[in-house]
């Protein structure tokens, strides 16, 4: 069986630790077993390696979010990447003709769709693998996996199934309908129908998906897909596929499963009430502070609430109301203050546009032992950089040398250049110019080889 693992949207719910680069699968707010905060992201792989899932696993993304992966997870794990956001179903295709063009895989090949940010026991991956035997056995198009309720939830969707006929000695069900939502009378008679809670877990044959688009005259090779992207429906999996299949069934599983999509959902998973600089009184019940600034929260008689602090912005809700702040970030506009790349990280210090036009950037940035960042030119700004930590070294226009803390480096406007770390370092990069963008970089090599083979 073939895995995709979806991983994409803003995660604004989760502000203002999360945003556009940083979505909520990348926050490291969960402890694994040795009590090490991990994200969700690294939760999920780490539970497809134990159930043998991983080597025949892509993750589907956008571009925004693949330095982030690279980071968190294995460098060499296949990503595929949407040439630009375009919802669910042209994410999947995309997918799909990565698995048939690029990897080779066969037409009759069992995929399952994966959320990357469902809260899972290692045994719901046991159930997943149940998917490709109920395709092969109801000759179906679509299998899907749903979560036997626990409570007549208004914030989730019902698989409705048909009644038993033929196929009560079977492990699956056949799907009657989808219930998108409903108020608490109506799930509580969904449920007692048998309803499941649709946790976006489904499976196919490839040659589903491949065929469907040849039906649509759209390329089946991933190169050619990934050009004519555009030409693909702007439309969920669920709606274009999923709805408009004449035969579905759907397995059921019975055990622990949260969406972690909302503060009051996923501080419940935490088992550190207080991560970062700060103190709580010890007389505070049911309140998570979240502090990623470097300045100390003090939180003393609030109870049942969420402190979130990032370069992003500060949060202070109670855990109740903490799903409305969808509502009040989109109010909010402005560049990603904090982001993860696949050398190390970044965090905005200050950014000012004065009158004249000119603006200015100031960024704190951490470059991993080893890595590298890309050689690139900019044509709208010059940089400098203060070497704070560390050691490591410079390529300005072909020339290296190596700087230390306390060193000084400048970079003029379309001057090609990059830093590599020798030990971990830290440095203090000043943007000035016209236009401060990221759109204005052209990378002309990423790895550290590459840079060194085209001197």
């Amino acid at each position: 069986m073939r895995v995709i693992l979806l991983s994409g949207g803003s995660g604004k719910r989760l502000w203002p630790l999360s945003n556009d680069s940083r979505s909520k699968q990348f926050l490291k707010v969960l402890s694994d077993e040795d009590g090490q905060q991990e994200s969700m992201v690294q939760r999920v792989w780490k539970q497809l390696k134990k159930n043998n899932l991983d080597n025949k696993s892509i993750i589907a993304t956008g571009k925004s979010q693949v330095d982030m992966i690279k980071s968190q997870l294995d460098s060499d794990i296949p990503i595929v990447t949407e040439p630009y956001r375009r919802d669910t179903f042209p994410a999947i295709a995309l997918a799909a003709t990565y698995l048939y063009s690029i990897q080779g895989a066969n037409l009759n090949d069992v995929v399952s769709v994966l959320p990357v940010d469902s809260f899972v026991e290692n045994r719901f991956f046991d159930r997943v693998k149940s998917l490709e035997k109920a395709i092969i056995e109801s000759d179906a198009n679509i299998a899907l996996m749903g979560v036997t309720p626990t409570f007549p939830s208004e914030k989730y969707g019902y698989i409705v199934p048909e009644r038993p006929k033929s196929n009560e000695d079977k492990d699956y069900v056949y799907v009657n309908s989808f219930k998108e939502k409903p108020d608490k009378n109506t799930a509580k008679s969904l449920i007692e129908n048998n309803a499941l809670w649709n946790c976006g877990v489904f499976a196919f044959r490839l040659g589903y998906v491949i065929d469907m688009l040849e039906d649509k005259g759209l390329p089946i090779n991933f190169e050619k897909l990934s050009q004519a992207y555009g030409l693909l429906p702007k439309n969920s999996f669920d709606y274009e596929v999923v709805e408009k299949a004449e035969k579905i069934v759907a397995l059921s599983y019975e055990g622990d499963w949260k969406d972690l999509g909302t503060w009051n959902t996923l501080t419940e998973e935490m088992t550190n009430n207080f991560i970062g600089k700060g103190v709580m009184d010890q007389g505070v019940e049911n309140t998570n502070v979240i502090n990623e600034l470097d300045i100390p929260i003090t939180v003393l008689g609030i109870n049942n609430a969420v402190v979130a602090a990032s370069p992003d912005g500060i949060l202070v809700t109670d855990k109740e109301n903490s799903p409305k702040v969808k509502d009040y970030v989109t109010k909010i506009n402005g560049r990603p203050m904090y982001e993860e790349r696949r050398w190390g990280w970044y965090k905005v210090l200050d950014y000012t546009k004065y009158e004249e036009g000119n603006e200015v950037l100031t960024k704190r940035i951490g470059i991993n032992a080893g890595e590298n960042l890309s050689y690139q030119i900019h044509y709208k700004r010059s940089e400098t950089w203060t070497v704070l930590k560390g050691t490591g070294e410079v390529i300005i226009n072909n020339n290296r040398k190596y700087v230390a803390a306390g060193e000084t480096i400048k970079v003029p406007l379309g001057t090609k250049h990059t830093i590599k770390a020798i030990s971990e370092m830290e440095i203090i990069e000043v943007q000035t110019g016209s236009e401060l963008i990221e759109e204005d970089i052209k990378r002309l090599y990423i790895s550290w080889n590459e840079i060194m083979n085209n001197l």
